[in-house]
């Protein structure tokens, strides 16, 4: 299922725009979060950088989702340099590892309280979400794969897709038995452990490309 953005503070007033920590004026009618994250992200391009982080009252937005229609006070936006574009995959493919998790969680439960042919509906519903974040993952460059775990990208990808049929084949499997009690075992312990592993891995990626860009940085400041 996919998760729309929500939780953002709902008052009236001025609203403020800071890209890059620096104060944006808005050109008139951009009120809504459409249209300023539509802005932000040309000013972005502009200069050859794209969005690493849109912030709204303070709460952190995926912006591979669509955004609300919300009333708020503050958007904070900052860039990252095209050198820097591992850092954006990272955290998408975390968001989408993330909202499959929730997904599942969600899913294991109400199998147990509907019918089988529903049951197996809401498990094909959310089985496509799996291969999102391995696909994002792909478009990583091959030097940091081979860092990483001391092959490519390729061959990660297409390791990490043949976990995920059998994962599904194994699923589907629980879903032809009818049984609804075994479909359930099936996501919570086949399905999420392989997602809670996934997010792992990827968490210590973001960890090292993020100290690899600061120690750049200091260097370069030095």
């Amino acid at each position: 299922m996919n998760y729309r953005n929500s939780g953002f503070l709902k008052s009236a007033g001025e609203i403020l725009v800071t890209l890059d920590r620096a104060t944006v004026v808005l050109p008139p009618g951009r009120h809504t979060l459409n249209s300023i994250h539509s802005f932000l992200e040309a000013e972005a391009l502009a200069n050859q950088r794209v969005l690493g982080e849109f912030l709204v009252d303070g709460h952190a937005v995926d912006l591979s989702l669509p955004l609300d229609s919300l009333l708020f006070l503050r958007v904070d936006a900052i860039t990252v340099p095209l050198t820097d574009l591992p850092l954006v995959l990272l955290t998408t493919a975390a968001q989408q590892v993330s909202r499959a998790q929730a997904a599942v969680r969600e899913t294991f439960t109400l199998v147990l309280i509907n019918d089988p042919f529903i049951a197996r509906e809401l498990w094909w519903k959310i089985a496509g979400q799996l291969k999102e974040p391995v696909l994002t993952l792909s478009l990583m460059p091959e030097n940091l794969c081979e860092v990483w775990c001391g092959t490519t990208f390729h061959k990660l990808r297409r390791w990490q897709l043949e976990q995920i049929a059998m994962i599904i084949r194994r699923v589907d499997e629980a879903c032809d038995s009818q049984d609804n009690l075994q479909l359930s075992d099936a996501l919570e312990k086949s399905v999420l452990p392989w997602l809670e592993k996934l997010g792992e891995h990827i968490r210590l990626w973001h960890e090292a490309t993020l100290a690899g860009v600061r120690l750049r940085l200091n260097t370069s400041a030095a």
